[in-house]
């Protein structure tokens, strides 16, 4: 079915035009991710299509059967109403008493739950009713009575995506689902779930974001606004960057080509006589068209950060037995830990475990319980926060930098101006002086960047660096920080860019424990399946045990329990060890139920029968260490 078509679509503010004449159509099943640099016009366009905004020029035509849903990245509420009665917005009987059995649900009203037990039969409503069920759980929306003017940005966040997933799973056949950064303030498991859920849901989806795993997760086409043009790219983030580069190298030469024929066209011109032939005229036009081409500037900017790191000493971080609660919550037990020069590492855990804490208490913002934090002389933090700029509406920008500093020194020696300084964080000199308030999340970001490395830092800290940045600038980030001598600490749900950067990651599991993984995020996550299928192995083993099966049967019938082996090639010394166990363990049972039998006949010396039970006991020990090394083996049995 085809969904929307768009021709010539143009849309400018001002002078400045977002894009010019593009067209594209979407059909049902399609899944396109939207990229551009900040300012461009992603969210602009999303805008036009969902009706909040109109084109300055061209056609768009929209399926009148096709509801199209916003997932805005400003969520928009009935900032009287609480968070349930937001979410269920829509006056239908389905909707009306699954709100109804929600609100009695978290009052515990048992009376009202029976009663709409059977509403719920008669409306057939109960699949819905699972499916809300977990998108609220997922999504970690609770307090349904709380109104939404209470919710901090992160919570509102997340009440508008349950309400925008609601929205599309109801009643709706044919839905074009438009997301702008879907992922902002969601943490890893909540976008891994996001994920699967849009998979497991066929949606039809136009989607804004900056986070390059979930792009590759959800989407199977890339459109790219640039230059007021609009790109499209079949495939994958990988296959997106390299058939770009391609374009510009084909692009830039025949800009070349074109800046020789116009050196030619221009002497051309220059002796042509003022009355000019019908032929000549249309040589003119033509010297005009040449001009405008040999003219463009194929401007693939980056960001360049060649910063003046400010010396780093032997000494930098330690911390000693550091203790740190909220009331009954533990935040660190006991942590130990020396910083060394160059390390990356990356912070994950769930919201509320105390990641946020730990940066405060490394820069000395909050205090430990007991313990010892010592920072060396030369360490100087430069802290990217989640709070962002604090900002003085009436001020330009170039003013606002020069409170830092007139210039910036580079690594080179040299030094930049304040201004010249911004022109290589992409704010034109026009841009300059904007006053604060105008700026664009993005560009609020770019220049709260600009603004920690101005004072030369050595330890960095990152506290979810990559909402609202854009692609090529979040590409440059990480090349800079790949490049920084410096320490680099990062808190963020951004994957790709964690797997790019981090040598080793501290893990907040709760309750005041940090495990310190030797790895990236996907290796840890690789690490944590691992480890969930060795668990679901000995518990299936364990299970089988406790229903009177031998080890000889558990470990056999484990084997072939599907889903619970994995396939790999075992080394002819693995394979022996692997051959031997499986002889020695009914051994060890045999002999276990031999003495238990002999034991149990009640005629043998005491002596003789504290034997036998300290030999059950050495049994029982060897039995469990051989069966968790046949476990190990058995992911290798070929």
């Amino acid at each position: 079915m085809h969904y929307v078509s768009a021709e010539g679509l143009t849309k400018s503010y001002g002078i400045n035009p977002l894009f010019k004449d593009i067209s594209f159509h979407i059909n049902e099943g399609d899944k396109v991710s939207l990229i551009a640099r900040n300012g461009i016009g992603k969210s602009t366009l999303l805008r036009i299509l969902n009706g909040d905004e109109k084109a300055d020029a061209g056609k768009l035509f929209i399926h009148k059967d096709v509801t199209v849903a916003l997932f805005e990245q400003d969520p928009k509420f009935d900032e009287g109403k609480t968070v349930l009665e937001n979410i269920f917005h829509t006056d239908h009987p389905v909707m009306n008493v699954i709100r109804e059995y929600e609100m009695a649900s978290e009052s515990e009203d048992g009376e009202a739950l029976v009663e709409l037990f059977g509403k719920m039969d008669d409306l057939n409503a109960w699949e819905f009713e699972v499916k809300v069920k977990q998108i609220l759980t997922k999504l970690n929306v609770h307090h349904l009575e709380q109104p939404v003017s209470d919710l901090s940005g992160g919570q509102r966040k997340r009440v508008a995506l349950a309400k925008t997933l609601i929205d599309i799973g109801f009643d709706h056949k044919h839905t074009l689902l438009m997301m702008d950064e879907p992922t902002n303030h969601l943490d890893v498991e909540m976008i891994e779930w996001l994920e699967n859920y849009l998979n497991q849901e066929n949606v039809t989806l136009l989607l804004v974001t900056h986070d390059r795993y979930f792009l590759d997760a959800v989407s199977e086409e890339i459109w790219e606004l640039e230059r007021e043009n609009m790109y499209v790219y079949r495939g994958d983030y990988e296959n997106y960057v390299e058939k770009k580069a391609a374009r510009i190298e084909s692009e830039l030469a025949s800009i070349d080509k074109a800046k020789n024929e116009y050196r030619k066209e221009l002497e051309w011109m220059r002796k042509q006589p003022k009355a000019r032939t019908t032929k000549s005229k249309s040589r003119q036009d033509n010297f005009y068209e040449v001009e405008a081409r040999a003219k463009q500037k194929i401007e693939d900017v980056q960001v360049q950060l060649q910063v003046k790191m400010s010396r780093l000493g032997g000494k930098i971080v330690e911390m000693k037995k550091v203790y740190k609660s909220y009331g009954d919550l533990p935040i660190l037990k006991g942590f130990d830990y020396n910083f060394s020069k160059g390390e990356r590492i990356g912070i994950i855990g769930k919201n509320g475990v105390g990641k946020s804490t730990f940066l405060n208490m490394l820069q000395r913002i909050e205090g430990a319980d007991s313990g010892k934090i010592n920072i060396g002389d030369t360490v100087v933090f430069g802290n990217f926060s989640q709070q962002g700029l604090v900002i003085k509406e009436n001020m330009r920008v170039i003013e606002f930098v020069k409170t830092f500093a007139e210039n910036f020194p580079l690594a080179n020696g040299g030094s930049l101006s304040a201004a010249q300084f911004l022109e290589l964080f992409l704010f034109t000199p026009d841009k300059q002086y904007t006053y604060l308030n105008s700026l664009s999340g993005g560009e609020k970001k770019r220049l709260q960047l600009l603004t920690i490395l101005f004072t030369n830092p050595n330890f960095l800290i990152l506290d979810e660096p990559t909402n609202d940045l854009d692609l090529p600038t979040l590409g440059v980030l990480e090349n800079f920080l790949s490049e920084f001598q410096g320490c680099v600490l990062i808190v963020s749900h951004d994957r790709y860019f964690m797997d790019r950067l981090v040598d080793h990651l501290f893990v907040f599991e709760g309750e005041g424990e940090v495990r310190d993984f030797p790895g990236n995020y996907t290796q840890y996550r690789i690490w944590l399946k691992d480890n969930e299928k060795k668990e679901n192995k000995w518990d299936v083993l364990e299970d089988r045990k406790s229903k009177g099966e031998t080890t000889e049967s558990a470990v056999g019938n484990v084997s072939r329990e599907p889903g619970v082996m994995s396939v790999k090639k075992m080394s002819f010394k693995e394979k022996r060890e692997f051959d031997l166990l499986e002889k020695e363990m009914p051994s060890l049972e045999q002999e276990k139920q031999s003495i238990t039998d002999k034991m149990g006949t009640g005629n043998l010396p005491f002596e003789e029968l504290q034997k036998m039970s300290e030999r059950i006991i050495a049994i029982d020990a060897l039995l469990g260490e051989k069966e968790l090394r046949w476990l190990e083996l058995s992911e290798m049995a070929g």
